[in-house]
């Protein structure tokens, strides 16, 4: 029997051109539902696609091994691989740990030729890191970083078919069809913040505040990816076309006419592309103002950074 949520489901897999498939799962109710979406997707659709699972685990827990052997046994009856990998050097940083995570997943799906990585990834999870994001203070670019599609690179995209659902959307389609999850005993450690947001902020605010704050955030999340995306595009199209075809400079006489949201974006990307690295929020400043004086003065001026000196001429930035 297909339920709302297979249809949803298969209906966003099909937008997207998938040819090979490394799906990011662990023992909980999330991956479950996606290892059997997807299994029910491939058998409706007879798609012949690689398919891969990985397995990360973190060794936070005295029984993480029996959650491994949990899963071993799940996908072993599905004649697929899977891959896990076991981290030697403890983290308990959440942020250290998901970075970590993230390494392995895109260095083996590069090394395999696996063209998708699909992640198990909810609108609930959505909503918690949005919230996380705001608290930190983040950018726009990053409050929305947990959305439907992201480019690792030309040849690798990531998915999260299920970011339109909830968790208790997903824990009825678990017990719905029998799933035999597995309970995470971390996620009930509250020196943990998202633990903490998920069982003591969130609930609270569900009750005093608003019971559909997963929903109306939700909205406002999607909304803010689309203002978002517009202003990524028009940045992309001014650094392009202001540029120096040779060198490692930018023209900033166009720059300056922007709105300040552009400006900022502009030289990010401009000091991201050519060196990997962020300007810090005072150095960008400051150089948002020298360019903002160099109509009015003629001099040259020299922003020391780093072990660079950045030189903002009458119409080039440029580094020495």
């Amino acid at each position: 029997m297909k339920t709302y949520i297979h249809k949803q489901f298969n209906s966003i897999l099909k937008t997207y051109h998938v040819n090979s498939m490394l799906i990011a799962v662990s023992g909980g109710q999330d991956s479950l539902c996606l290892i059997k979406l997807t299994e029910d997707f491939i058998r409706l659709h007879k798609i012949t696609a690689d398919i891969e699972y990985i397995y990360i685990d973190h060794q936070w827990r005295q029984d993480s091994i029996y959650q491994a052997q949990h899963l071993v046994s799940h996908i072993s009856q599905r004649k697929c691989n899977l891959s896990i990998y076991q981290i030697k050097n403890l983290t308990f940083s959440e942020l250290d740990a998901r970075h970590l995570r993230y390494q392995i997943i895109i260095g083996h799906a590069k090394k395999h030729r696996l063209s998708t990585v699909i992640t198990a990834h909810t609108v609930t999870d959505a909503v918690e890191t949005f919230i996380q994001k705001i608290i930190r203070g983040s950018s726009l670019d990053s409050a929305t970083g947990l959305n439907m599609q992201r480019k690792i690179s030309g040849k690798i995209q990531v998915i999260r078919p299920l970011i339109k659902f909830s968790r208790a959307e997903l824990n009825w389609f678990c017990r719905k069809f029998f799933l035999p999850t597995w309970s995470d005993t971390t996620n009930y450690y509250h020196n943990i913040n998202r633990n903490r947001l998920r069982h003591e902020l969130i609930p609270y605010i569900k009750k005093y505040y608003s019971c559909s704050i997963e929903n109306n955030l939700s909205k406002l999340i999607n909304n803010y990816i689309i203002d978002n995306d517009y202003i990524k595009q028009n940045t992309i199209k001014l650094y392009l076309l202001n540029r120096h075809k040779f060198s490692i400079a930018i023209n900033h006489k166009i720059i300056q006419k922007q709105h300040l949201a552009l400006k900022i974006r502009i030289l990010q990307m401009f000091f991201y592309h050519n060196f990997n690295k962020c300007l810090s929020n005072n150095k960008l400043y400051k150089l948002i103002n020298i360019i903002n004086k160099v109509g009015i003065e003629s001099n040259l001026y020299t922003l020391k950074w780093k072990s660079m000196a950045v030189k903002i001429s009458n119409k080039w930035i440029y580094v020495i």
